[in-house]
């Protein structure tokens, strides 16, 4: 079906249908896009798609609300929101017309849907509440503070608001997939750099990449350090040893942090060596003969430790 109108709720939005909005507009730019609670637009008919509001949630007649009794769930008994069922629905068309790889379609649509459709299933839903300093600062709070204030009186701001937070909205779906997309390729070249160092504890890759999925997915567990070329320079980096928390599997020696140029030549005995953060999480040096030098001083001194 190609709808005609794209059909959610007036008044003041969230997160959900803001973003479901972002999905539905990309993929029928043709469509006008109605807020409305009117009986006439929230009925369901072959020109429009519905979402939430209608009280119903029926792809086949292409209502997709999550409001009612008996509301949908997920297979594992977690809540949707409107968003969560438009992307179930079309995200995989989204995808496709984003012009992602076809063979990548699949997996980006899954990882995607747990790292940025469920925390805002869950949120609308009240089954995830942020709190602390930063639970105003999370994409459905954020999104939230652009409705008109409360004595913003004009008829007329509500809708405003809600496009101009649209595109706003649009911007953070669309750089969430590039991320999503680019850890994809970066994957493939971190297999095969993984290959190339054996059983070396330092993986060389020619340029900053995301390694550590790949690195995990490979089960590469003696990897310790990762070398790669910037702009200027080249770094030595470690890799954390969980998705969480920045625990490495091994830091950098503690006599590096803090240094850089002369001091950390001195410090490591390797020319060209040119800074050690003071956390010992990452380091540069001027070449790349240098920076494999200090990853693999490095290397051995954690061995060293841990024996």
């Amino acid at each position: 079906m190609i709808p005609d109108f794209l059909v959610t709720h007036s008044g003041g939005f969230h997160a959900d249908e803001l973003l479901s909005s972002v999905i539905l507009t990309r993929l029928f730019p043709q469509a006008r896009l109605i807020r409305s609670r009117a009986p006439e637009w929230i009925t369901p008919g072959p020109d429009r798609i519905i979402y939430d509001v209608g009280g119903a949630y029926d792809p086949a007649t292409g209502v997709f609300d999550h409001h009612q009794r008996a509301a949908p769930l997920r297979d594992d008994g977690q809540p949707y929101s409107s968003f969560g069922l438009i992307w179930k629905h079309y995200g995989r068309e989204y995808l496709a017309a984003s012009g992602l790889p076809e063979d990548h379609v699949e997996a980006l649509h899954a990882s995607f849907d747990t790292g940025f459709v469920l925390p805002i299933d869950l949120t609308d839903n009240g089954a995830l509440s942020p709190s602390g300093p930063l639970a105003g600062l999370t994409l459905p709070a954020l999104l939230e503070t652009l409705k008109p204030v409360f004595d913003e009186a004009e008829p007329e701001a509500d809708d405003r608001a809600f496009h101009s937070a649209l595109s706003i909205a649009r911007s953070f779906v669309e750089a969430g997939i590039a991320q999503s997309a680019a850890k994809l390729r970066a994957e493939a070249i971190v297999y095969r750099a993984i290959a190339a160092a054996g059983q070396g504890r330092v993986l060389e890759l020619p340029r900053g990449m995301p390694f550590r999925p790949a690195i995990v997915k490979a089960g590469a567990d003696h990897l310790l350090f990762v070398v790669h070329p910037r702009e200027n320079d080249w770094c030595v980096t470690g890799i954390r040893r969980g998705q969480e928390g920045f625990e490495l599997r091994a830091d950098l020696p503690a006599v590096w942090a803090g240094l850089a140029n002369g001091e950390l030549e001195v410090a490591c005995g390797i020319k060209g060596a040119s800074f050690c953060h003071n956390g010992r999480f990452i380091a540069a040096a001027k070449t790349r003969a240098a920076a494999l030098a200090m990853a693999e001083l490095a290397v051995k001194q954690a061995l060293s430790v841990e024996v």
